[in-house]
Parts: C-alpha cells; sequence; structure tokens
C-alpha cells in the first residue's frame, strides 16, 4: 500500500499537549496537501481515532508514571501495528518522539531505506529528572535519547533558542530551524471578544488572566499561583486550563491562599472552540515556564490578541520584546507582582502589546506545513534520489 507520510509520536488527542496539537496540524494539511498520511501512536482508551480525515494506527499502551493522562507503549511487540506498517511504503517518517513511536520511525526508516526526521521538542532531562532519583541514570538516560537523535537524516527545532538544549544534551550534529503554527490565525470580530467574556461570567472591570497546559510544577506553576495571592486586592479572574499530575496540589494550594473565588480550574477542554473561549476572554496569559522549549499555547493566545508574561533568559520567551510583543519578568516573585500591578492598570497597553503580538509571533499551521514539504522534498531526494516526490 502507498503512502506519503508516517508521523509517529507518544501523546495523541485526546492527551492535549503542545506536540500533540503539532502532529494533529501536521497531519491535517499534509493529507490536505498530498494525502496518504498515517499517524502512529499509543492508544488512548476511548479514543476514537476513526473521526479524522487521515489514518491512525494506534498501539498497545500503559499509563506513564506519574503523568497522568500520557500513556506510552512498546510499538515493537504490538503484532497488530506491526502488521499494519509492514503493508505501508512510506517516502518519509517524522518522529515527535525519541520513545516507543520513535523507535518504531526509526525503525520503519532502516527496513524500508527511506528518510527520518526526527524533532527535538522537549527538555527531557526535567521529566526524567522528576521520577529518577540518580542523575546519573538520567545522564545515561539523556545519552541513550541522543542516540536516537543520532539516527536521524534531519535533526528539527521549533525555535533557533532550542539548539542551546539540545548541545547541552550533547547532540553534535547539525540542527534546522522549522517553526511552529497556530490553527488559532482568523480574523476574529471584536463582538467574539465580548461574548467571550460574558459567556465565561466575566465582569467588565475584571482583569483575566489565564495558563494552558499541563499541570505539572516544571512549568513554574507556583510562581502564578504564589503571585495572585499577592494581588487578591485585585479585581481579577485566573483560568488554569489543562491537568497534570500536579492539578490536586494546585488546588489545594490554591485553596490554602483564600483564592477559590478568583482561580478556576477548567480541566482539558479538548474542544477547540472552547480554548479559543479562554483565549479570547483573556486580558494577560501567564507562562513563566523555565521548562518549554517552544510552547505553542503562547503563540496561540497570541492569534487571539493576548500577551504572554514570560521568564526573560528562558529558552521560550526568546521569541518575545519587552513591551512590545509581550512581557518580560525575572524568576522572582517581586518582578512577577510587580509586573501583574502594573499592566492591570494599563488595558490600553496591554491591548496594544497583544496586537503586535498577533502579528509578529502567529504563523499558520497551513503556511508551515507547506514548509514542511518543501523540506521533505528536498531530504528525501538527497537520501533517495527519487523524483518525482511530492506534488
Amino acid at each position: 500500500m502507498e503512502a506519503n507520510v508516517g508521523l509517529f509520536n507518544e501523546s495523541f488527542p485526546p492527551v492535549m499537549d503542545g506536540v500533540a496539537v503539532c502532529v494533529q496540524n501536521y497531519a491535517y494539511w499534509l493529507q490536505k496537501k498530498v494525502g496518504g498520511v498515517s499517524v502512529i501512536t499509543p492508544n488512548k482508551p476511548g479514543a476514537n481515532y476513526k473521526q479524522y480525515p487521515y489514518e491512525v494506527l494506534d498501539y498497545i499502551s500503559v499509563p506513564v508514571p506519574f503523568r497522568h493522562p500520557y500513556v506510552t507503549g512498546i510499538a515493537q511487540i504490538d503484532p497488530r501495528l506491526r502488521a499494519k506498517l509492514s503493508r505501508r511504503r512510506f517516502k518519509i517518517v517524522h518522529a515527535h518522539s525519541p520513545f516507543s513511536a520513535g523507535l518504531m520511525a526509526a525503525q520503519v526508516a532502516k527496513s524500508q531505506n527511506i528518510p527520518l526526521v526526527a524533532t527535538f521538542h522537549s527538555k527531557f532531562k526535567d521529566d526524567f529528572l522528576k521520577v529518577v532519583p540518580s542523575e546519573m541514570l538520567v545522564d545515561q538516560a539523556i545519552k541513550i535519547v541522543m542516540e536516537f537523535f543520532d539516527r536521524a537524516d534531519e535533526v528539527w527545532i521549533p525555535q533557533a533558542s532550542v539548539e542551546e538544549v539540545i548541545r547541552e544534551y550533547g547532540y553534535k550534529g547539525h540542527v534546522e530551524v522549522v517553526d511552529n503554527g497556530s490553527d488559532l490565525v482568523s480574523n476574529y470580530p471584536d463582538s467574539f471578544f465580548a461574548d467571550s467574556r460574558k459567556a465565561l461570567g466575566i465582569a467588565p472591570d475584571e482583569f483575566v488572566l489565564l495558563f494552558v497546559g499541563q499541570h505539572i510544577w516544571q512549568k513554574n506553576v507556583r510562581l502564578v499561583i504564589d503571585g495572585l495571592e499577592r494581588i487578591k486586592d485585585l479585581p481579577f479572574k485566573m483560568f488554569f486550563v489543562g491537568t497534570g499530575y500536579a492539578a490536586a496540589e494546585m488546588k489545594e494550594l490554591v485553596n490554602q491562599k483564600g483564592l477559590n473565588s478568583k482561580v478556576t480550574f477548567t480541566g482539558v477542554l479538548t474542544e477547540r472552540d472552547q480554548i479559543v473561549r479562554y483565549y479570547a476572554a483573556a486580558d494577560l496569559f501567564l507562562f513563566p515556564s523555565l521548562y518549554d522549549n517552544a510552547p505553542l499555547v503562547v503563540r496561540e493566545a497570541a492569534a487571539l490578541h493576548t500577551p504572554s508574561i514570560m521568564v526573560e533568559g528562558s529558552t521560550a520567551a526568546t521569541i518575545l520584546k519587552d513591551g512590545q510583543n509581550g512581557f518580560l519578568i525575572s524568576n522572582s516573585l517581586d518582578s512577577f507582582e510587580a509586573c501583574l500591578r502594573k499592566l492591570a492598570k494599563d488595558r490600553e497597553g496591554v491591548k496594544r502589546v497583544g496586537d503586535e503580538a498577533s502579528v509578529s509571533i502567529v504563523r499558520s499551521w497551513e503556511d508551515v506545513v507547506g514548509e514542511v514539504l518543501d523540506r521533505y522534498n528536498a531530504i528525501i531526494e538527497r537520501k533517495t534520489r527519487i523524483r518525482p516526490l511530492f506534488n
């Protein structure tokens, strides 16, 4: 069976994170442009993979310890998946994870003598340190991860600043910068923003703050909650969208600080229309993470004219210019509080910066995947000398 692209990743809806959204948009636009797309991912019980306009090949999974709702597995031991993959002849495979899905991608690439692209999305070391008590063991795990990237024909990173991270991890090969995009790039009427605030029960004078992402301590969410305690005297409303291992502790911390009337935890929102409403209703997106490389959520917020507060010097924050298309703070409670208080008094300034963010850091997934397709063609031609490739 002829196929074009195999996209391999550990997470995929209904498990929602930035990499899952990336793979979902790659699959959608590649299917639209050239067809023959397959997503290979561990099975999430209850998921409906038939709903997509492309093929999703799932394999046996188990929950990832301490990282609800993530799942993983060993793709190589699932006979059903192996049989399906053996009947498909891909032109290229792209791994968005170096773990079970990525190892399967490498195996397919080798057996079919086709190119393997691997994108370095995450700070894996931070994840390992959370569950492995020995730094020596973590270093060994990182070495194994980097050996996977060494097997790729091309390694991509989502923004230039991520090169520092992958070099720190020991990768010595060439890297290519390929941007992430956003599917939230429509021109929304002014009424949409007002209606979104009304639908969420937000009073006209309330300052609306938002976090979307995994509820894990690595994302510096304690700084967010501690900062909210500092500004309890202001009329604000805060929404945390998502879930993760720290969700229960975050809720308890909010309760201890007497913030229940101002803070809402929505849980996971799998429908994009729902998430868009929160982005549209927010004045500021709070994302002081030191963990993320190139978070999609910052671009998504910007698409709805909502600027972000990020930590100056963090890998993720390099796309922002302070006071122009976002706001930068030091990684301290005093700096965070001062920024929030200043911006709460300057709604027009916040709006102006949000408007600039919507222009300067948002690129459509359709445009990004057009570039991806050109890059795929160049890699295939270089490795296989086969023409024509994708039309």
